[in-house]
């Protein structure tokens, strides 16, 4: 995924409406991924899926999930 910078969005609109024309780009802010810029068409085809999934950073990341992938991660390492 391609990545600019919010001071990039200003400067360079152009550029990132035609990056976010050929797949989603993730807009920045003091180096870290804050939004994501999709076609409307993208977006409708996510939606209609119902696609629930999430993202977190580690420091937001529930309990019941970090315990869920700290296991997962444990049986694949002792594979």
């Amino acid at each position: 995924m391609k990545e600019f910078s919010a001071a990039d969005v200003t400067r360079s609109s152009g550029d990132l409406f035609a990056a976010a024309a050929a797949e989603p780009v993730a807009i920045t802010k003091h180096s870290k991924p804050r939004f994501v810029v999709m076609t409307i068409e993208k977006f409708k085809k996510m939606s209609a899926q119902g696609d629930q999934r999430k993202a977190y950073s580690l420091n937001e990341l529930p309990d019941d999930l970090a315990f869920e992938l700290m296991d997962r991660l444990e049986v694949d390492l002792d594979d």
